[in-house]
């Protein structure tokens, strides 16, 4: 199981599920994915990666509903995805400036140079004959990543995100 490769996946979809995978919430995410997504609701990481290499675009639909039910419920306990997004983020970027740690950065700079790199060579030289699958794989694979390095040094989107709730509980009300 790979809790990574699974953040990655669910990042593009389901932002939300993304984030209570890599925090305290796993394992009631693992178990709202395995139940929406196969006939047993068992919070098993494993089963989430295995569901999730295996799923076609009907399920990447219904793991945005999913995700919609999910926040609802999280919501209505009380539990605020958000916060726990900026506390993660936040315990990444002290433990960088106390161990004073360039890795991330280095990281971060070839990921970003490799996904451009690639999508030099594609427009430069077109898909390759053979491997094209394999290559756009990795373009997303490489495009999640340069997000997240983007998340980590600048921050998500949360503020924009309840901005927008604002805007529309503020129209509901106009009228």
């Amino acid at each position: 199981m790979n809790k990574q490769k699974i953040k990655g996946i669910l990042s593009a979809v389901a932002p939300t599920l993304a984030a209570a995978i890599g925090g305290p919430l796993a394992g009631v995410a693992a178990q709202a994915i395995t139940g929406g997504l196969s006939d047993t609701s068992v919070p098993d990481l494993n089963r989430v990666e295995q569901l999730l290499m295996g799923a076609s675009g009907g399920d990447m639909v219904k793991l945005k509903q999913i995700e919609a039910e999910f926040a609802a419920q999280m919501e209505e306990a009380g539990v605020e995805i958000a916060r726990i997004e900026a506390d993660d983020r936040a315990s990444a970027r002290h433990r960088q400036a106390q161990m004073k740690d360039r890795t991330p950065a280095i990281l971060g700079g070839f990921i970003i140079l490799g996904f451009f790199g690639v999508l030099a060579y594609i427009f430069r030289f077109g898909l390759p004959a053979a491997g094209t699958e394999v290559l756009l794989i990795m373009v997303g694979s490489l495009g999640v990543m340069v997000t997240q390095v983007a998340n980590y040094y600048f921050g998500s989107s949360v503020g924009s995100k309840s901005k927008d709730v604002t805007i529309a509980a503020l129209k509901g009300q106009a009228r």
